[in-house]
């Protein structure tokens, strides 16, 4: 029997992070792939989404999400970027980020057009672009200083007469870089002077270190009326499976994406909304402490795996580290991860699977650092013997 999946998804398959998962769970090994923490949330605010459920709001909410929570969201905009929405027109309550850039794609590119991402991307990114029938057109983010960068000329080479959206991932993920102020001024310039529409993805924008800024590309001068700003509650308060997200855009933009989001999920579990709408009014601190935390963490693992033999890239935000294998004597991102479990008891992703062009990304793997302190101990102790055994210096 032919292949029943349409012809433009074959490509995509199980997604790299169930492979991996499985890999862990089948072999015992330390999972630093998939990027999901080992600890909850402030109580608290659990204690919100355990309330609703005993107090009965068990059935559907409002199709744009519940007032409380985008209220809150429209406060939170307010308060922390100086950006205005209108709760009641320009705030939509989404099924996480994934379903609002999904919906977002789907609402706004006809087939042919397209969209240019930042690759390595986020894998749902490819999948929805070919979803909407539309053409992903990649820029690649090469190491430059110790970060992942763009080239500006590049930027531009890739915007054609189809050009729709500029998709805009910062903090990034998987490279864990956050764009530069110069760096999103070349990329609003060039929305305006092509007349593109930026989808950002700024579900890290609680998680960066160092003092570095998160800079909403929405607050540049020309850029609000032409943004789609996507986030949730997911990375930001350790709830990745409350699948809670919310997209902020001009009415015009909000009612499209809603237009299609109403057929994809309709709307979202009620307990949750109303929990992060406690959450984002009163846990903010908790927030501030979850980033310290994570700097702690990302500095623990980034020295183990120095001290392994990769070559590391400190990253200035997210749940990632980005290594380049060649030292340990490796090339091959994909073959290696399969084999770690096996060689070292730890798993990761391989990062080629998140470019256009995997050869590009064929030699970097990526570590998950939002875990226990002994859970990322101890797969750096195992990390360090493989770097041992494949003669590596530590």
């Amino acid at each position: 029997m032919n292949d029943p999946l349409v012809a433009r998804m074959r490509e995509f398959g199980t997604t790299i992070f169930a492979e991996m998962s499985a890999l862990a769970l089948r072999t015992g090994s330390i999972n630093l792939g998939q990027g999901f923490p080992d600890t909850d949330g402030p109580a608290a605010m659990l204690e919100r989404a355990a309330s609703a459920i005993r107090d009965g709001f068990n059935q559907y909410p409002p199709g744009p999400g519940v007032p409380e929570l985008r209220q809150a969201v429209s406060g939170h905009r307010k308060a922390r970027y100086g950006l205005d929405y209108d709760p009641d027109g320009e705030v939509l309550v989404t099924v996480g980020a994934t379903e609002a850039i999904a919906a977002t794609i789907l609402a706004l590119c006809e087939p042919g057009d397209e969209v240019i991402a930042f690759e390595p991307y986020y894998d749902s990114y490819a999948a929805s672009i070919a979803l909407a029938g539309a053409v992903l057109r990649p820029v690649t983010l090469r190491p430059a200083g110790g970060r992942f960068a763009f080239d500006p000329a590049e930027l531009r080479a890739a915007v054609g007469p189809r050009t729709r959206a500029i998709l805009v991932n910062s903090p990034h993920n998987p490279t864990g870089t956050v764009f530069t102020r110069t760096e999103l001024e070349e990329i609003a310039l060039l929305c305006q002077e092509r007349d593109l529409i930026a989808i950002t993805d700024e579900v890290y924008e609680h998680l960066t270190f160092d003092g570095v800024e998160h800079i909403p590309l929405a607050t540049l001068p020309g850029m609000r009326d032409r943004t789609v700003m996507i986030s949730s509650a997911g990375k930001t308060f350790s709830v990745t499976g409350w699948k809670t997200g919310w997209v902020c855009a001009p009415s015009r933009l909000i009612r499209a994406v809603q237009t299609v989001k109403q057929f994809l999920t309709f709307t979202a579990a009620a307990p949750w909304q109303l929990a992060v709408a406690y959450g984002l009014s009163h846990e903010l601190d908790w927030v501030a402490r979850l980033q310290a935390d994570l700097q702690a963490k990302r500095d623990r693992l980034t020295a183990g795996l120095a001290a392994a033999g990769f070559d590391v890239y400190r990253p200035a935000g997210t749940y990632f580290v980005q290594t380049d294998i060649r030292p340990l004597g490796f090339a091959d991102g994909l073959a290696f991860s399969r084999e770690l479990p096996s060689l070292a008891g730890v798993v990761a992703i391989p990062t080629q699977v998140f470019y256009a062009h995997p050869e590009r990304g064929s030699h970097f793997v990526r570590f998950a650092f939002c875990k226990k302190d002994e859970v990322i101990d101890e797969a750096v102790s195992r990390l360090i013997r493989l770097g041992e055994a494949t003669g590596t210096p530590a």
